[in-house]
């Protein structure tokens, strides 16, 4: 049996790399949404730690940048099965989506895509993602309140169009976030559009393909 002083050390230093590795994983996703080309011991500075703590995590940069964007990637995910729970599908759609613009979690792709090399862990849970929104829309159209040339692939770019929305206050940012996707989810809504010209109008343009959407994460 081990030296409870022992044990405990060896939990408090447990403890203390978790409360390091999340302070890394906050001060990542700040600093490289404001700069991507920022460098690690910027990183490091944020979250108070030493640059040799950082990298006994991580091999570098492209590994922190992975990191951050996968964990915004499981949270979409994470999002989306939750949502997915709801009966009535235009309220698990619409409650995904709003979930999902609090979560800030597209902001990583609009500053991140590109700037390093997915791993294969990625890109099946990016597979996933797609299924999950595919799924969601269609149950959505189901429920015959979403415009039926509304496409899964158009959710990522309205959630992307919410996450450029960036003030200094971050208060300021969320609220106006959500009012935009506000506007976007009345837009969407056939049951309040069906006495005007929207309804009946043809969106401009086919969505992008998922060709398109995967093609921006490659170097």
């Amino acid at each position: 049996m081990p030296h409870p002083t022992r044990a405990a050390g060896l939990s408090g230093r447990r403890a203390q790399a978790q409360r390091n590795d999340s302070a890394i994983l906050d001060a990542a996703r700040t600093v490289f949404l404001h700069d991507p080309k920022a460098p690690v011991a910027a990183v490091a500075s944020r979250a108070g730690v030493g640059i040799s703590a950082l990298y006994r995590r991580y091999g570098g940069k492209d590994d922190l940048l992975r990191r951050v964007c996968h964990d915004g990637l499981r949270r979409y995910i994470a999002e989306a099965e939750t949502a997915l729970a709801e009966e009535d599908g235009w309220r698990a759609f619409t409650s995904f989506l709003r979930r999902i613009v609090d979560a800030d979690v597209h902001s990583l792709t609009v500053h991140l895509a590109g700037s390093f090399a997915p791993t294969a862990e990625m890109r099946a849970d990016a597979a996933r993602a797609f299924e999950l929104a595919a799924l969601l829309t269609r149950r959505a159209h189901e429920s015959g309140r979403l415009r039926a040339d509304f496409s899964s692939a158009d959710i990522v770019l309205v959630l992307e169009g919410c996450a450029a929305v960036r003030f200094p206050d971050p208060e300021r940012t969320r609220l106006l976030r959500r009012r935009y996707l506000a506007l976007q989810i009345a837009g969407l809504d056939t049951a309040r559009a069906v006495e005007s010209e929207s309804a009946s109008e043809k969106l401009p343009g086919p969505p992008a393909t998922e060709e398109e959407l995967d093609l921006r994460w490659r170097r």
